[in-house]
């Protein structure tokens, strides 16, 4: 299956029709937990759709050129919330599921941390992948193969500050 790109556009779309999925789903939850870095974005956005708070569980598992390369997963130690208590029905969210084996360390992190308060706990994610160990709850795209998925972000990554000033500043003297 080729590379898959995506544009800012098509992304939002995508989590547009997440949270519609989520809704018509009629399940209710009280509180969003993100995997970041690549659930950030889908988080906060229903975060603010859903008026629920946001916490946020950063995971990494991808390494080596470009992070194409899944390594060891690294769970952060602490979860970060601005509400007193974790919600009791959670929503997992995070950008995609490949392996499945972030989502499912992920729930797994969560409910060792927090069973006594966790009723609850579904996830969602924009691309599930047909090769992941874990079906997410909620998702917007099926992909039957396990193309890379390139985001819109993700130019950020190949820039560094000094060329994104030199950039800047070429666009504001125009």
């Amino acid at each position: 299956m080729p590379d898959l790109y995506v544009s800012w556009s098509d992304y939002h779309n995508k989590i547009e029709h997440l949270a519609a999925k989520i809704y018509q789903s009629q399940w209710q939850f009280n509180q969003i937990v993100c995997l970041a870095r690549g659930g950030l974005r889908v988080g906060d956005i229903l975060s603010r759709i859903y008026k629920q708070p946001l916490a946020i569980l950063a995971a990494s598992s991808y390494r080596g050129l470009n992070h194409r390369l899944p390594g060891d997963i690294i769970i952060s130690r602490d979860l970060t919330m601005t509400t007193n208590n974790l919600g009791s029905h959670l929503l997992l969210v995070d950008d995609l599921v490949d392996s499945g084996a972030t989502l499912q360390e992920a729930k797994r992190w969560l409910e060792s941390h927090y069973d006594a308060e966790i009723s609850e706990m579904r996830t969602a994610v924009l691309w599930y992948k047909a090769c992941s160990v874990i079906e997410p709850d909620y998702y917007v795209e099926y992909l039957p193969g396990s193309p890379w998925i390139h985001q819109p972000f993700e130019v950020y990554e190949l820039q560094s500050p000094a060329e994104l000033a030199t950039k800047v500043d070429r666009l504001s003297s125009v």
